[in-house]
C-alpha cells in the first residue's frame, strides 16, 4: 500500500519513522511519502492561504495550491486510490472505516490549517471521479490535520500483512474482529500494590481463561459502549455470551439480528394501558390448549383490563407491579399479591394447606412476549420480583415465601421456577369458564433464595 501525506508541517509526521509503522517501512511492507505543500506554491512567500470569500475570521487554505499537489500526488499511483480530507465536519473514524481504507491500493491524506481547505478542492476531485472522503476523529476541533493523518496511518498500517507479529491481536482487541471492547490484562509479577492477578489466568486451562476473557470484554462493553453490544450479531453469541449479557440487561429476542436492552424496573401509574394489552397477548399463549377462547378472553376482560392494571399499581399495599421496559414498550410483566397481615393465608383453601409459611406473597402473573422466551428476561423479571417480595414488611415482618400456581403441561416455566429456588407441594384447582384447570402449587422460601445473586444492571 502507499500513503501519501500533504501538510505545511511535514515535520510532524516524523513519529511514523518510529515503532511498527517505520519498521513497516523499512521493510517494504508500507510505501509511506510525507510532502511539503508548500513545494507547490508560486511566489516567494510560499503562500498557501488566503482570506475567506464573505467575511470572517482566520484564513482559508488556497485551492490552486492543493489543486497542484494532489495532481502530482495522484498521478503518480495506480489502482484504488481516495483523497482523506480530515476535518471536524466528516464522518467519524471507526474501526470498520479502517479496516475498509486498508484494501485500497492509495491513501492520500490532505492535512488542513487555519480554517480549511477550500470545499472547492473536494468538489473537483469527486467530480474527476477520485473517491474523496471527509474523515473526523470525533467531536472536538484541532488546529490541523495531521494528528488525524497520524492515527489514520498507524490505524491502516497495523492492518496491513506482516506490520502486526500476532495476527490473532488483531481479533481480540477493542473494536476488533470480535465486535467488543478488550479484556483487562495482566503480566508480572502476579502480586502488586496489594492486588492480585485474576486466579484462573494463572490456572493454565486455556479454556477457562478464553471464557472469562470473553465474559469480561463483554463486560466492559456493556459499561462503556452500549452501542457497540447493540450491534453484535445474535448468530455469533453463544449461550454463555448471552447469559452475561442478560445479566446486564440485555437480551437476544428469538429471530433478532441482535441484543436489545430491557429495563427491569418498578410498575408506574402510568404503564396500565400497555400492560393490559401486553397482558392480551401473553395470557392465553400460557392457558392450556383446550380451554374456550371465549372463556380465556372473558378471563382478560375481568381481570388484566386498563382498569385492572390501573387498581394494581395503585394499590401498593396489596399489590406490586414489575415491567420490562423493552426499547418501544414493556415485553413482560410480573404481578405480586401481597398478604396484608402476618398470618393471612393464601385465598384458596387447597393452596393453603400447602403453603405453610407466613407471611406468604402469591406471584399471580410472570409474563413475557414470545420471542423472549429462552432469553433469560424472564429470569431477571423472577429475581427482581422476589427481592420485591423479600423487601416488603407485614406487621413488621418480611415475607416469608412466595407461591405461585402453573400449568403442569407448562414444563419450561416450571423449569425456571426450580432454578430460582421453587419446590413443587402439589396441586390446586380452579374454574376458568365452564372448565375446572388444576395447577402445580410452587414455592420458595426467601431466607433460601441468594441475596447476592448478580441482578440485571438495569434493574432497579
Amino acid at each position: 500500500m502507499r500513503i501519501d501525506v500533504v501538510s505545511i508541517f511535514p515535520g510532524y509526521l516524523d513519529a511514523l519513522d518510529l515503532s511498527l509503522v517505520g519498521k513497516a517501512r523499512r521493510d517494504g511492507l508500507l510505501d509511506l511519502r510525507v510532502h511539503d505543500l508548500r513545494d507547490w506554491t508560486g511566489d516567494r512567500h510560499r503562500t498557501v492561504d488566503d482570506t475567506p470569500f464573505g467575511g470572517g475570521a482566520g484564513m482559508v487554505m488556497r485551492p490552486d495550491v492543493w489543486g497542484r499537489a494532489l495532481d502530482d500526488v495522484l498521478e503518480g499511483a495506480s489502482g484504488r486510490q481516495v483523497l482523506l480530507v480530515p476535518t471536524p465536519s466528516g464522518e467519524r473514524l471507526t474501526q470498520r472505516t479502517v479496516e475498509d481504507l486498508a484494501t485500497y491500493d492509495q491513501l492520500v491524506l490532505a492535512c488542513g490549517r487555519y480554517e480549511g481547505i477550500d470545499a472547492r478542492v473536494a468538489e473537483r476531485y469527486a467530480a474527476g471521479g477520485v473517491e474523496v472522503r471527509e474523515i473526523s476523529l470525533g467531536d472536538y476541533v484541532l488546529n490541523g490535520g495531521e494528528v488525524a493523518a497520524l492515527v489514520v496511518v498507524e490505524a491502516v498500517a497495523r492492518l496491513l500483512p506482516g506490520v502486526v507479529g500476532n495476527p490473532e491481536s488483531l481479533v481480540e482487541e477493542s473494536h476488533g474482529a470480535a465486535g467488543l471492547l478488550e479484556y483487562p490484562v495482566y503480566t508480572k509479577p502476579p502480586t502488586w500494590a496489594g492486588l492480585d492477578v485474576p486466579e484462573i489466568l494463572l490456572s493454565g486451562h486455556h479454556g477457562n481463561i478464553a471464557r472469562w476473557r470473553r465474559d469480561r470484554a463483554l463486560e466492559r462493553t456493556v459499561q462503556r459502549r452500549p452501542d457497540m453490544v447493540a450491534a453484535l450479531p445474535a448468530a455469533q453469541l453463544d449461550k454463555n455470551d448471552r447469559a452475561v449479557l442478560a445479566r446486564h440487561g440485555w437480551f437476544v429476542p428469538a429471530g433478532a439480528t441482535g441484543p436489545v436492552r430491557v429495563d427491569v424496573r418498578p410498575g408506574r401509574p402510568d404503564d396500565a394501558g400497555a400492560l393490559a394489552e401486553l397482558a392480551a397477548v401473553t395470557f392465553p399463549l400460557a392457558c392450556p390448549p383446550h380451554l374456550d377462547e371465549d372463556d380465556v378472553a372473558q378471563f382478560v376482560a375481568t381481570h388484566l383490563g386498563p382498569e385492572h392494571f390501573a387498581a394494581y399499581l395503585a394499590d401498593e399495599e396489596r399489590y406490586r407491579v414489575v415491567v420490562a421496559e423493552g426499547p418501544d414498550a414493556p415485553v413482560g410483566y410480573t404481578l405480586l399479591v401481597l398478604p396484608l397481615t402476618s398470618d393471612e393465608p393464601p385465598s384458596a383453601d387447597d393452596v393453603a394447606a400447602l403453603v405453610t409459611a407466613r407471611p406468604a406473597a402469591e406471584l399471580s402473573k410472570c409474563y413475557v412476549l414470545p420471542d423472549l422466551q429462552g432469553s433469560g428476561l424472564a429470569g431477571a423479571l423472577l429475581t427482581a420480583t422476589l427481592r420485591t417480595a423479600a423487601a416488603h414488611r407485614v406487621d413488621g415482618e418480611p415475607v416469608a415465601a412466595v407461591w405461585l400456581g402453573t400449568n403442569r403441561a407448562n414444563r419450561r416455566a416450571q423449569r425456571s421456577y426450580a432454578r430460582h429456588g421453587f419446590v413443587t407441594l402439589g396441586t390446586r384447582r380452579f374454574r376458568v369458564g365452564e372448565s375446572l384447570e388444576e395447577d402445580l402449587v410452587m414455592a420458595v422460601e426467601l431466607a433460601d433464595v441468594p441475596q447476592t445473586t448478580p441482578t440485571p444492571a438495569a434493574t432497579r
